[in-house]
């Protein structure tokens, strides 16, 4: 009994009849290969890197992302705040030409 319910729950994560991609066989970034007599350099736990500067490249790329998402949210913000009246919570009603 308790070897098919342990079975129940094992799956195979790779799709039927696709060749899954090995985690550590190429750079995250540049794709190039790597040896497995070289250094790999991770980030973020899983990712590996060929070069400590792909490995920069990619972390100064994140923060790029980072800041970029977190402007947007704060321009959202403003939007949001902007767009509605003190104290009602209610958005403002505007009248918009429409043209015919």
């Amino acid at each position: 009994m308790a070897a098919s319910v342990a079975c129940a729950f094992f799956f195979d994560a790779e799709p039927a009849g696709e060749t899954g991609k090995h985690a550590l066989d190429a750079c995250a970034l540049c794709t190039k290969p790597l040896a497995r007599d070289s250094d790999i350099f991770m980030y973020r736990g899983d990712t590996p890197f060929c070069s400590q500067e792909c490995r920069c490249e990619q972390m100064q790329l994140d923060a790029f992302y980072a800041r970029q998402a977190a402007k947007a949210a704060a321009r959202r913000q403003r939007q949001f705040s902007s767009g509605t009246e003190a104290g009602s919570g209610k958005p403002e009603s505007r009248e918009v030409p429409v043209a015919s």
